[in-house]
């Protein structure tokens, strides 16, 4: 304790600057940097963020060593105002306010007008002949401490203050009580106090500002700023305590305070933007008290310092190089700045924001890009709900696929297509979970709703790949297939009924609200442009059909990463021609049903080479266990048993069963389901081992890829396709696999007589691969990680149980920091990733390495693949300029360390 006794832990304005942000917080550095800019700063001082983390540790022993170093620092501050704290006729009031290092609006605590009593108001009441700026200050005083220090809750207080302000009209203001009311309410707020928390309110001023000190350190743990913290991924950096001589803007018709924007934050406009009230303090505007007027008509009420204000606002804007976010105070016709931050602002307003300032040369290309936040850009390419909008949250899912929808619960997907084509109507397909057979119910609806499921669950990943929002694992409902209806607690939404799901936040809302269209202007191309220009990484999307690898063009995609194969099974037109190849009990009626696929995956290979000329794309063949084709189990266990009854009803009439065949037909469906059923398929028969146990899926699937390359050559048209064989994890597997593949892409290329550039390549999605990658790469000529098994396997988790049970509860607990499905985990998953690619690349200097999971679109997983050296990665065709902005940013980054 002797070492934190000599450390500093209080910095007077005087002393600080901007760039120790972390020590004094945002709001304590930026006081400090405006008084050395030498605007008018009503003088204070700074508690560290240091001496708060060591409160919680200690509570009583550190504020036994500020205390003493507080009353230094009170006394310069009397000496800065000519008033004395405690002083009964013309006492030194202050505010007390939070500033953590990163911004949180309104999530920890502010007290005003510390320092009055039932002496001192009156003295002051004397000294400024204004009786009511002195009683208004001190019951605002009071209900202020009572429920942020105190914990009493500010609706207490308000009754009573209402109460009041009934008594005179129904409409009346703050503003309208008099003298003797605001007398009345003190008097009252004090009898709450002393019933509330069993003594009188306390008139020290000593006692009230060691207590609101306190109170301040203790609100970054309150509920909403731990709730914050987490969704913004901001670190437990504790906050500081400002201390700052009062200014009023409560004193009269010649007061006022107010928020002004340097530009505006919604539209990203270079014209000023604000809002202020006269004769007010700050927290009336924040609270939305009374309905505040526009920063222009300041020109009119306020000439002279609107103008101030105005040549202010340029100057921080310039000085920061950031559009600024201010509080001012007017106090008896003098302007006081309050506060300055970056301010916040709506994606679209970034975006133009940043483009603008490298026009105006008050940022750099490079600066301009590192002001962006990547995740919010995604916000731009999705509808959103609209933020003032009121609505009523049903429950919460797992946000799966960003963007928000209203339409028509609908439960299964033939009626969902069905609805779609006849009624032009939005649906939200509503699903326990889904599987391939309702591809078309996912294709024809607007967006899907399951009960079950996490981030990489079937829904999840068509919907992403699709664009269409998405809500997964929402296990607060209850869907009764039977009767087309889902319950949450004693509400009833039946089919047909209209609900919103918003993808980006995870929310299912009833009925239908407001959405904003997205925002794709000018500038965010143009910033694209500068990312482009400033990364090394390739950004390739994952892209399994036609449309997808048009909006991946769209976006800016330099090839396709990962194309799967398997999507182009599930169309409904083609899926009982897939179940018969499974189903097949000879090679020979394999081959038939293989036959007919063949054409279908050459012509979807023939659209998207030829939407992707010249450009590299990587074709996984088929990787999901079979019986992911197959109807449910239960369900054919239920259609059997109904047949079965209608059947002996039938032979009961008439003797004989049509309906024979047709039982048969689905016993044996049932057979093949149970005899491919497995106790663990993401760890079975899938894979480079489906492609040993059953060659000819995987040799019509080449035979498929390079007769579309080899018709696009003949036509002119530059192809380069990659063939990528999944879950290797022995050299022997891919050797086997492999030599199988090539036989029919060499026969392939001399049939057609065509030179075409290709690659045969695996994926690294299993541990063993990647600890003998070194061998792996003697046959493998690319590299792909497949960070959502690899994840999977690497952790021993099931992607969808662990999203599911577990997951947020180690999250809560601090297990994991986050999600290893969302941010990639660098310290285990990026091990291996790492030491793959050094093996890989012994063995095969010019080995190509990239990602293709869903991490490939999510910032700090870019910068980590970008630091180890990949070559691309690959997402999801709506996370592209996300990934083209990150990959900007890692390396600018990598040049800054």
């Amino acid at each position: 304790m002797t070492n934190n006794e000599n450390k500093k832990f209080i910095y007077d304005f005087s002393e600080g600057n901007k760039d120790l942000k972390n020590l004094l917080g945002g709001k304590g550095a930026n006081l400090a940097e405006m008084t050395k800019l030498g605007l008018n700063i009503p003088p204070g001082f700074t508690i560290t963020t240091e001496a708060c983390l060591l409160y919680f540790g200690n509570p009583e022993k550190i504020m036994g060593i500020l205390k003493p170093k507080i009353v230094e620092y009170l006394q310069t501050l009397e000496k800065n105002t000519g008033k004395k704290f405690g002083d009964n006729k013309n006492p030194l009031l202050v505010s007390v306010r939070s500033g953590a290092p990163m911004s949180m609006p309104g999530m920890m605590d502010t007290v005003l007008n510390l320092g009055l009593n039932d002496v001192s108001v009156m003295g002051v009441a004397e000294q400024t002949e204004n009786p009511r700026f002195s009683y208004d200050s001190f019951r605002r005083f009071i209900q202020m401490f009572g429920d942020v220090v105190m914990g009493i809750g500010d609706a207490k207080f308000e009754r009573i203050l209402n109460k009041y302000k009934r008594a005179i009209d129904r409409n009346a203001q703050d503003t309208d009580l008099g003298v003797i009311d605001l007398q009345k309410i003190i008097a009252d707020f004090k009898a709450l106090y002393e019933k509330e928390i069993g003594t009188l309110f306390p008139q020290d001023p000593f006692q009230q500002l060691f207590l609101a000190i306190e109170a301040v350190f203790k609100s970054w743990n309150n509920k909403r700023a731990i709730t914050y913290r987490k969704i913004n991924n901001i670190p437990d950096f504790g906050t500081a305590v400002n201390i700052q001589a009062m200014v009023f803007g409560n004193k009269g018709w010649n007061s006022a305070t107010g928020v002004a924007f340097t530009r505006d934050p919604s539209t990203g406009e270079n014209r000023k933007f604000g809002e202020y009230l006269t004769n007010a303090q700050g927290e009336d505007v924040v609270a939305g008290i009374r309905t505040p007027k526009k920063l222009e008509e300041m020109a009119d009420e306020f000439p002279e310092i609107y103008k101030e204000l105005l040549n202010t606002m340029e100057k921080l804007e310039v000085h920061y190089r950031d559009m600024q976010d201010i509080e001012f105070t007017i106090e008896d016709g003098k302007l006081n700045i309050l506060q300055t931050r970056n301010g916040k602002r709506t994606p679209s307003a970034a975006v133009k924001i940043a483009v603008d300032m490298v026009k105006e040369g008050l940022l750099s290309k490079k600066e301009a890009i590192m002001s962006i936040d990547p995740n919010k850009v995604a916000k731009l390419l999705f509808k959103s709900i609209d933020e003032n909008s009121i609505v009523h949250v049903l429950a919460h899912g797992i946000n799966a696929s960003p963007g928000a929808v209203s339409g028509i619960a609908v439960f299964d997907s033939d009626r969902a297509e069905a609805l779609a084509h006849q009624e032009q109507k939005e649906i939200i397909l509503v699903r326990p979970q889904t599987k391939p057979e309702d591809v078309h119910g996912l294709y024809a609806s607007a967006g899907v709703l399951t009960q079950f499921g996490g981030k990489t669950s079937h829904a999840a990943v068509v919907a992403r790949g699709m664009g269409k929002p998405a809500v997964v694992g929402a296990q607060d409902i209850e869907i009764d297939e039977e009767n087309r209806e889902f319950r949450v607690a004693e509400m009833v939404i039946k089919e047909g009924d209209m609900i919103t799901i918003d993808g980006t936040t995870g929310s299912i809302i009833e009925g239908k609200v407001p959405l904003v269209e997205p925002e794709i202007k000018g500038e965010f191309l143009e910033l694209l442009q500068m990312a482009d220009d400033l990364k090394r990484l390739g950004v390739r999307a994952n892209a399994d059909t036609p449309i997808d690898a048009k909006k991946a063009l769209e976006f800016g995609a330099q090839g396709i990463g990962l194309c799967r194969t398997e999507h182009m099974f599930m169309a409904q037109d083609r899926l009982p021609t897939v179940q018969n190849m499974i189903m097949a009990r000879t090679t020979e009626d394999r081959q038939d049903a293989l036959n007919k696929i063949l054409p279908w995956q050459k012509q979807d290979f023939y659209e998207i080479f030829k939407i992707m000329e010249g450009k590299p794309v990587t074709i996984r063949l088929l990787d999901p266990p079979l019986h992911e084709f197959l109807p449910e189990l239960s369900t054919m266990l239920l259609e059997s048993q109904e047949f079965k009854m209608t059947n002996a009803l039938s032979r009961a009439l008439l003797d004989s069963s049509p309906l024979d065949k047709e039982i048969k037909k689905k016993n044996k469906v049932i057979s093949l389901i149970r005899s491919l059923s497995e106790e663990n398929p993401m760890m079975g028969l899938r894979g480079c081992r489906l492609g040993i146990v059953w060659p000819e899926i995987n040799e019509m699937q080449v035979k498929a890829i390079f007769q579309a390359a080899c018709e696009l050559k003949l036509e002119g048209i530059n192809v380069i396709p990659e063939v990528m064989i999944p879950l290797v994890g022995m050299i022997s597997e891919l050797q086997l696999v492999k030599s199988q593949l090539m036989e029919v892409a060499l026969e392939t290329i001399q049939k057609y007589g065509v030179d075409l550039e290709y690659k045969f390549g695996t994926m690294i999605e299993i541990p063993r691969a990647a600890l003998t990658a070194d061998e792996i790469a003697i046959e493998a000529e690319f590299f792909s990680f497949g960070t959502n098994d690899l994840t999977q396997m690497t952790f021993g988790f099931s992607r969808d149980d662990a999203e599911g049970k577990f997951l947020p509860i180690y999250l809560n607990k601090e297990i994991l920091e986050n999600n290893p499905f969302e941010i990639l985990d660098q310290a285990g998953v990026g091990k291996l990733m790492k030491l793959a690619i050094k093996l890989g690349k012994k063995t095969r200097p010019e080995l190509k390495t990239g990602i293709c999971g869903e991490h490939g679109g999510e910032p700090s997983s870019i910068k980590f693949a970008h630091s180890i050296g990949l070559d691309y990665v690959s997402c999801s065709p709506f996370r592209i300029p996300v990934a083209r902005i990150a990959s900007a940013q890692a390396a600018i980054g990598e040049k800054k360390d």
